[in-house]
């Protein structure tokens, strides 16, 4: 399984996307233990949304789209700011 997450700072308001196969509550175990730069500088973080797939492929199409102006905004439309 694969899976497409949303996450949004608590501090800022910042939101990313991105995709693992592990599950989205073990990956934002990893982001609020601050293992990357970016994430060290805005956590706490909380998870928003997230979508399971079967394949990578389709995880990846997936997660290409959210980052996109149109996908943000689908986003936004599901979770309101």
């Amino acid at each position: 399984m694969f899976y497409v997450y949303v996450i949004e700072s608590v501090k800022s308001r910042k939101r990313y996307t991105g995709l693992t196969g592990k599950t989205p509550e073990d990956r934002l175990k990893e982001y609020n233990k601050g293992t990357t730069t970016w994430t060290r500088k805005e956590r706490p973080f909380r998870l928003i949304y997230w979508e399971k797939h079967t394949s990578r492929d389709i995880a990846r199409r997936r997660e290409r789209y959210l980052k996109s102006g149109k996908g943000r905004e689908t986003i936004s439309k599901l979770i309101p700011a």
